[in-house]
C-alpha cells in the first residue's frame, strides 16, 4: 500500500480553513450570540428592507464561539477522512485497472495518459518559459501567453499519443491477414486537400521492383529530402494517413490482404508495427515495462502473460535492463529501442520505422541498424525504414527507394536503386550581397570583442560548465563542437540569459518554442514592435534569409509550425536578430535538415555574420565546422580552442548528424499551396470530430443513441436539482425538507457517474482519447497552480476555448476530467467534488453550444462575454448548494427549512455577494476575459489544427490528380 502525504496535508488545511470560515461567517452575521461571557461587544446592524431580517455582527460570546467550532467539526472530519483516503489511494494502479475493463474504461485510459503526460507538460512549460526569457519578455502578459506555446507542444503530443494508441489497437477488432502478401498496390496517389504528395506508378515500381522486393524477410530503405513525402508514404502504409491525418488515397493499396483505405490501423495492429518519428512524444505510459506491453494490455491479456512476453521481447532487442526505468530518463537511443520493442510485441508481419537514427550517436546508430537487420533477416519481418542517412543501412538493406523533392513544375520521382543512395555533398552557400566578412580569423580578432565573459553553470551538485572563458568578435563565425552532454547547450543558454543578455540572442535547438503567434506575419509584426522597427522589416528579412525575394511573403498567412524545418530555422533567425544583437547564438542549426535546407540555413547564418554580428554555433555538422573562422572544442564542461576551420577535424568529436523530429504538419501544405488554402479550417463536430467536406473512407463516429441522450439529459437535470436543493426544498412538505440536503449530496455523485458512463461510450477514437487526456492534464496543472490565488483561475480559459473548438460533449468530459484529475493529485476529493466537476463541465459545454458560424474578432468578443457570465454563474451555483453547510443554522443568513422562498433567496444573495461575487467571482471573470483576449485566437487555431479528420480522395474514379509533389517510378 502506497502513502502520499500531500493529499492528507491538503485535507488538513481545508478542514482547518473550513472551521475558520464557519466561525467568521457566524461572527459577521450575528451567529455567535449566547448566554456565556461576552468576549467582543459588537453592535447589531440590521440591513435595509427587503433584507431587514439579515443582521450583521452582534455580541461574540464564549459559548457562541464554541458552538460554531463544534458545529463545523462533522464536516471538517469528513474532509480529513477523504484526505486520508486519497493519501492511501494508489492512483496509477487504480487507473490502470479501470482502463482494462469496466463502464469507465475510456475515461480511465484518458486519465492514465493524462497522468503520464504531466511530466512532459512540466517540461513543455519550462521550455516555453526559457523561450520567453530568450525573447526578452517579462510581465503579466508574458505569463498568460505561455499557454499558447505550451498548448502547441502538448497538442502535438496528443496527436502522437492518438496515433500511438491507434497503432496499438485501441478499440480495434484485431482481424487476421494474409502473411504471404505484406504489401500489394496498383497505381497510387497520396495527398492532402487538393495537393498530391506522392504518386506510385504501379506498372513499373509496383509489379517489377517494389512488390518483388518488399516481402517478408526483407529490409527496404526509403530515402529522400525533407518534405518529399517519406513520412506520408509510411503513414499511408500504416493507415494513419487516411484514418487520422485527414489525407486521401487514390488507387489500390492492401496490407496483408486488407484494403488500407477501408481498414483502420487499430484493426490491423497485430499485423503492422510502427515506430513513429521522435518516439518519446508518442509514449503513452510512464515506464518502460508498461509501454512495451501496452498493446497486450489493450487486448485484455492476463498480466502474467503480458509480463512474460514483455521480458522476452525486451531481451531480444537488448532492452532488458531498462524495464524498470521511467521513460523520461531514457537516452535517445534507449527510447528508440523501447519504441521498436513496443512495435514488435505482437510479432507483426510488417514493421514501419520512421527516422530511427535521428538524434543518435554513432554507437547507438550501429546498434539500431543491427537490430533492424536481425528483425528482417532472422525474425522474418517485412521492414521498411525511412531515413535521411540511407548509407548507414547499407549493410542490411535489400531494396532501396528514393523520393526526390518536387517543384510545382516538375513532379518528383521515387526510384529503385540497386545500391545505397548517397546524399549529395553539402552545396556551397548562396552568394552574399554587399561587403564580405573579414577574410581570416586574424583580421576578425583585431576588432574590439562583441562579447567577452566567463561562465559557470551548475545543476544542483553537477557542474555543467566549468569557468569557461568566451570571447567573440564582430563578423566572426565560431563553431562549438563536442560530444552529447559536453555542456554546449548549457553554455549557450547561460550566455543568452546572463549579464550580457541584452546584447545576445539565442536560437535554441527547439526553435519552435520561440513561436507564440498563429501566423508567420503575426510573428514578424510582433518582432517589429519589440525592436521598434517599421512594420514589414522582419518579414522582409525572412525573405532575404530564404533567398526567395517577394515570394517568401506568401508564407505570411501560414502557421509557423506548418513551415518546413529549414524555413522555421530561418524564421527563428530573423525574429531573434530583429533588434540587431551584437551576438547571435545558434544551437544545432542544421540538425535534421536535408542538403537544400542545410544550404538555406547555412547561407542565412553567413549573411547575419556578414552584417557584423558575432555568431557562435554549437554543431556536430563537419561541413559547418569547416566553414567556421574558429573552432572551439568542449568536453565535460571545459572549453579548448581547436583552431581555425582548416585545422579542425573532418568529423567533430562525438559527431551526431541525427535528424530531429520534423512535425508532420509541414506535409499538409506544400510551398505551392495558396495561403488561403493553408489556413483553411473546418467546422467541429461532437467529441473532437470534424464535419468533413468530402466523402469519408472510414465509418463516421456513431450518432448519439436516443437512450444516451435521455440519460445525459436526465443526469444533468438531477445534478441541477442537487445544486438548487435549498430552493427546491420549499416545494416539499415541511417534514421532508430536513432530508433534502443529504439526498442532494448523494444524488450529485450518482448523476456524475451516469454522465461519465454515458459519455464514455463515445470515447472510441484514439485521437479524441489522446486530446482529452492531454487537455485534462493541462487543465489539472493549471487548476493546481492557481489554487488559493484569489479567483485567478486560468482553467476557465482552457475549458471555454476547448469546448468552443470541439463541441459540448467533449467539453462536458474535459471539464469533469480536469477537475477530477486535479482533485486526485492534490487531495481535493470530497463531497464537493461532483459539484465542481458538473459546474466546470457546464462551463465548457456551454461554449460548445454557442453559434458556430461566428469567426474572427466577433468570435473572441462572444467568448469574452460568455466567459464573464460563466464566471459569475459558476460562483452562484457553487454557493447555492454549499451555502447551508457553510453558514450553519442560527445566523441571520442561514438557510431556514420551511421559510418562504423570498426569505431564503434573499439570505443566499447576501451570502453570495459578500463571500464571492464581489471578490472571487469578479477576479475569475477578469482573468477569463484577459486570458481569452491574449491567447484566444492562437489557442483556438491550435486546437482546430489538431482535430481528427478522415478524408477520402477528392478525385473521381479513374481521375488523375491535378499536380504531384512526388512520384514513385523506376
Amino acid at each position: 500500500m502506497s502513502f502520499r502525504p500531500g493529499p492528507l496535508r491538503a485535507a488538513l488545511a481545508l478542514a482547518v480553513g473550513f472551521v475558520a470560515v464557519r466561525v467568521v461567517y457566524r461572527v459577521l452575521f450575528h451567529g455567535v450570540d449566547g448566554t456565556g461571557a461576552v468576549l467582543l461587544p459588537l453592535p447589531v446592524w440590521p440591513l435595509a428592507p427587503p433584507l431587514a431580517h439579515v443582521r450583521m455582527f452582534g455580541p461574540v460570546t464564549a459559548d457562541g464561539l464554541t458552538a460554531a467550532v463544534v458545529g463545523a467539526l462533522p464536516i471538517a472530519l469528513t474532509i480529513l477522512a477523504f484526505g486520508m483516503f486519497s493519501a492511501l489511494l494508489d492512483l496509477p494502479r487504480l487507473l490502470a485497472r479501470g482502463a482494462r475493463r469496466g463502464p469507465f474504461q475510456g475515461l480511465a485510459r484518458a486519465l492514465s495518459i493524462a497522468w503520464a503526460t504531466l511530466p512532459a507538460l512540466a517540461d513543455a512549460a519550462r521550455t516555453a518559459r526559457r523561450a520567453q526569457r530568450l525573447r526578452g519578455e517579462r510581465g503579466f502578459g508574458a505569463g498568460v501567453r505561455i499557454l499558447a506555446p505550451v498548448l502547441e507542444a502538448t497538442i502535438e503530443r496528443a496527436t502522437a499519443v492518438g496515433a500511438s494508441l491507434e497503432l496499438r489497437g485501441y478499440a480495434g477488432r484485431r482481424i487476421e491477414g494474409d502473411c504471404r502478401s505484406p504489401i500489394a498496390h496498383g497505381p497510387l496517389a497520396l495527398g492532402f486537400g487538393d495537393d498530391t504528395v506522392v504518386t506510385i506508378d504501379g506498372s513499373s515500381v509496383g509489379a517489377d521492383a517494389v512488390s518483388d522486393g518488399i516481402r517478408s524477410g526483407s529490409l527496404t530503405v526509403l530515402t529522400g529530402a525533407t518534405g518529399s513525402g517519406k513520412t506520408t508514404l509510411l503513414r499511408a502504409l500504416s493507415g494513419l494517413h487516411t484514418h487520422l491525418d485527414g489525407g486521401w488515397l487514390d488507387g489500390g493499396l492492401s496490407i496483408a490482404g486488407h484494403d488500407r483505405a477501408d481498414t483502420p490501423p487499430r484493426d490491423l495492429s497485430r499485423l503492422v508495427g510502427v515506430v513513429l518519428q521522435n518516439p518519446r512524444v508518442g509514449f503513452v505510459t510512464t515506464n518502460v515495462r508498461d509501454e512495451i506491453g501496452l498493446a497486450l494490455e489493450l487486448r485484455g491479456l492476463a498480466r502474467l502473460l503480458v509480463d512474460e512476453r514483455v521480458r522476452d521481447v525486451a531481451g531480444r532487442v537488448g532492452a532488458a535492463e531498462l524495464l524498470d526505468r521511467p521513460l523520461r530518463e531514457l537516452s535517445a537511443g534507449q527510447a528508440t529501442l523501447v519504441a521498436i520493442a513496443a512495435a514488435i510485441i505482437e510479432q507483426p508481419l510488417l514493421l514501419l520505422v520512421d527516422e530511427p537514427l535521428a538524434d543518435l550517436d554513432r554507437t547507438a546508430r550501429s546498434r539500431i541498424v543491427t537490430l533492424l537487420g536481425a528483425l528482417a533477416h532472422e525474425a522474418g519481418m517485412c521492414v521498411i525504414v525511412a531515413e535521411h542517412r540511407g548509407a548507414e543501412l547499407a549493410g542490411v538493406a535489400d531494396v532501396w527507394l528514393h523520393l526526390t523533392a518536387a517543384s510545382a513544375a516538375t513532379p518528383a520521382t521515387v526510384t529503385t536503386r540497386p545500391a545505397p543512395f548517397t546524399t549529395p555533398e553539402f552545396p556551397p552557400p548562396l552568394p552574399v550581397e554587399g561587403p564580405s566578412r573579414a577574410a581570416t580569423a586574424t583580421d576578425l580578432r583585431s576588432c574590439e570583442p562583441a562579447l567577452s565573459t566567463r561562465v559557470t553553470v551548475r545543476y544542483g551538485q553537477r557542474l555543467a560548465v566549468d569557468d569557461v572563458a568566451v570571447t567573440l568578435h564582430p563578423g566572426e563565425v565560431v563553431a562549438l563542437v563536442g560530444p552529447n552532454g559536453a555542456g554546449k547547450s548549457s553554455l549557450l543558454v547561460a550566455l543568452a540569459t546572463g549579464a550580457h543578455a541584452r546584447d545576445v540572442r539565442l536560437v535554441p535547438d527547439d526553435a519552435d518554442a520561440l513561436f507564440v503567434r498563429d501566423t508567420v506575419a503575426a510573428e514578424c509584426r510582433r518582432a517589429d514592435r519589440r525592436a521598434h522597427l517599421p512594420v514589414g522589416t522582419t518579414i522582409a528579412r525572412v525573405a532575404a534569409l530564404l533567398g526567395r525575394g517577394e515570394r517568401a511573403r506568401l508564407l505570411g498567412p501560414r502557421h509557423p509550425r506548418d513551415l518546413s524545418a529549414g524555413q522555421r530555422r530561418c524564421l527563428a533567425l530573423a525574429i531573434q536578430t530583429a533588434a540587431r544583437p551584437r551576438v547571435l547564438l545558434v544551437d544545432e542549426p542544421t540538425r535534421g535538415l536535408d542538403h537544400d535546407a542545410r544550404r538555406m540555413v547555412d547561407t542565412a547564418v553567413t549573411r547575419i555574420a556578414a552584417a557584423g554580428t558575432a555568431v557562435l554555433v554549437a554543431t556536430h555538422d563537419s561541413v559547418v565546422i569547416s566553414r567556421a573562422d574558429v573552432v572551439l572544442g568542449m568536453d565535460a564542461g571545459r572549453l579548448s580552442a581547436t583552431g581555425t576551420a582548416s585545422a579542425a577535424p573532418a568529423t567533430a568529436p562525438g559527431e551526431d548528424r541525427g535528424a530531429t523530429h520534423r512535425p508532420r504538419t509541414e506535409l499538409l501544405h506544400s510551398a505551392s499551396t495558396p495561403p488561403s488554402e493553408a489556413a483553411t479550417t473546418v467546422e467541429p463536430d461532437e467529441i473532437g470530430g470534424v464535419r468533413n467536406t468530402r466523402a469519408q473512407t472510414t465509418a463516421r463516429a456513431p450518432r448519439p443513441r436516443p437512450a444516451l441522450t435521455v440519460a445525459l439529459v436526465a443526469a444533468n437535470v438531477v445534478a441541477a436539482a442537487a445544486f438548487l436543493w435549498p430552493l427546491a426544498a420549499t416545494a416539499l412538505p415541511a417534514q421532508a425538507q430536513a432530508a433534502v440536503g443529504p439526498i442532494a449530496l448523494a444524488l450529485a455523485p450518482l448523476a456524475m457517474l451516469t454522465v461519465l458512463a454515458a459519455l464514455d461510450t463515445t470515447v472510441r477514437s484514439a485521437q479524441t482519447l489522446a486530446l482529452l487526456a492531454v487537455l485534462a492534464a493541462i487543465g489539472a496543472a493549471v487548476r493546481i497552480a492557481s489554487t488559493g490565488v484569489g479567483g485567478v483561475e486560468a482553467l476557465f480559459v482552457l475549458l471555454i476555448l476547448a469546448g468552443r473548438a470541439y463541441g459540448a460533449r467533449f467539453g462536458l468530459l474535459l471539464g469533469a476530467a480536469s477537475v477530477g484529475l486535479s482533485a486526485l493529485l492534490w487531495g481535493g476529493v470530497g463531497p464537493w467534488l461532483p459539484f465542481q466537476m458538473f459546474a466546470c463541465a457546464w462551463v465548457a459545454a456551454g461554449a460548445g453550444l454557442l453559434p458556430r458560424r461566428v469567426r474572427g474578432g466577433a468570435e473572441i468578443a462572444m467568448l469574452v462575454g460568455y466567459g464573464a457570465a460563466a464566471a459569475y454563474a459558476f460562483g452562484l451555483i457553487m454557493n447555492m448548494w454549499f451555502w447551508p453547510f457553510a453558514v450553519g443554522a442560527g445566523t441571520s443568513i442561514s438557510y431556514v427549512p420551511g421559510a418562504p422562498l423570498p426569505q431564503n433567496l434573499g439570505a443566499f444573495l447576501v451570502y453570495s455577494l459578500v463571500t464571492s461575487t464581489l471578490s472571487w467571482d469578479t477576479v475569475r471573470a477578469l482573468t477569463t476575459i484577459i486570458g481569452i483576449c491574449l491567447v484566444g485566437r492562437a489557442v483556438l487555431r491550435s486546437l482546430r489544427r489538431a482535430k481528427p479528420v478522415a478524408a477520402a480522395s477528392p478525385h473521381g474514379p479513374g481521375a488523375r490528380p491535378r499536380s504531384a509533389l512526388a512520384t514513385v517510378e523506376s
